[in-house]
């Protein structure tokens, strides 16, 4: 498994968590799971990737924890989903 894989694989899961925790009011544990996200994303700056997931990165690394809400979860579950997706495509 190469790095980026793992970093996508590991941004998706917790951007997962994230939303799930929203969803169901932990808040404070979605705040956790999110600064790990941010570590994940941080380190996909540097990796190349696909313009949308460039996007998606660039969200997630310009979202506070303070602005997370139901609408950011609902976006956050599908950037989970567009990352999967891409992981399963990378060699």
């Amino acid at each position: 498994m190469s790095d980026k894989k793992m970093l996508i694989g590991s941004l998706s899961n917790d951007l997962y968590r994230v939303a799930s925790l929203t969803f169901s009011g932990s808040t404070k544990s979605a705040v956790r799971f999110f600064q790990e996200s941010k570590k994940w994303s941080n380190q996909l700056t540097h990796q190349d990737t696909a313009d949308y997931i460039k996007k998606i990165i660039d969200d997630i690394n310009t979202t506070n924890e303070n602005q997370l809400s139901i609408e950011k979860a609902e976006a956050l579950l599908m950037y989970s989903t567009l990352l999967q997706n891409y992981s399963l495509k990378l060699a």
